[in-house]
């Protein structure tokens, strides 16, 4: 089963059971959400009426702790961890690891010392251990170690749950994309067109030039047949001539009586 599968079936099951909770329960089923190791999608939770009315309860910070996991970073929480319950190691490594989806969202090249930074990791061996252990192994992230270039090269990255006025700028982005498409559609049709003709052209011309070579292979092939024609019809046969040369001129020659 793959991840994204998985991570389905534990939405479905942990939105049908917050669905029907309130109070305690309710904080019960949100800890187990951050806590989940397969569970990186938390915006159908957020979206549930009873959840957001958390809203200014005594259970507020609950209500902070599952938005931090939908669209924050390691270095939110950091920034307001006065105000967020303190968060559990599985929380923790959950939280680090949605922080790398984040950055590998704008870059696909990550230095090891932004990463070093963003994740409060420090020395390059345990960020390889993270990266491989609970980031690659775990399906979230695909990518390549670079030891020498002291980065993580990152071809896929599972996404997050979109922030607030995010989906107006991905919707640009995809008219943008469309726009584009559309024209390089275009141009690419204009230069199959291009091609067609200048195949067609070629073609007419070689068959041109084919047919002007038949038409000289003919024109000599006659020349050749009334040239000889013409040469028997001017000098005859050869040993006729030379017969008729020696009856011609050849003088006769006459018997002298034998005198006895």
């Amino acid at each position: 089963m793959d991840i994204e599968q998985k991570q389905a079936e534990i939405i479905d099951l942990l939105v049908k059971r917050a669905s029907t909770c309130k109070g305690e329960a309710l904080v019960s089923i949100i800890i187990e959400a951050t806590s989940h190791p397969c569970l990186f999608a938390f915006s159908e939770i957020l979206a549930l009426p009873n959840v957001a009315q958390l809203q200014g309860s005594p259970n507020s910070v609950y209500l902070d702790l599952l938005r931090l996991f939908a669209h924050g970073t390691w270095s939110d929480y950091k920034c307001n961890a006065t105000r967020i319950p303190q968060l559990a190691p599985d929380q923790i490594l959950k939280l680090k690891q949605l922080t790398l989806l984040t950055l590998a969202e704008s870059n696909k090249v990550l230095p090891y010392d932004t990463l070093m930074a963003e994740l409060d990791v420090t020395n390059v061996r345990e960020l390889e251990d993270f990266l491989i252990n609970e980031c690659m192994y775990a399906g979230i992230v695909r990518g390549k170690l670079d030891q020498l270039k002291r980065c993580f090269e990152v071809p896929f990255a599972a996404g997050r749950d979109l922030r607030p006025g995010q989906l107006g700028n991905m919707l640009h982005t995809l008219s943008t994309w469309l726009n584009t498409s559309e024209n390089l559609l275009v141009s690419i049709q204009d230069k199959i067109k291009w091609a067609d003709n200048m195949s067609e052209m070629d073609k007419k011309h070689r068959k041109e030039v084919e047919e002007g070579v038949e038409e000289v292979k003919k024109s000599l092939s006659m020349k050749g047949d009334v040239d000889m024609r013409g040469n028997k019809e001017m000098f005859g046969e050869p040993s006729g001539v030379m017969d008729y040369e020696e009856d011609g001129i050849r003088p006769k020659r006459r018997r002298h009586p034998v005198t006895r």
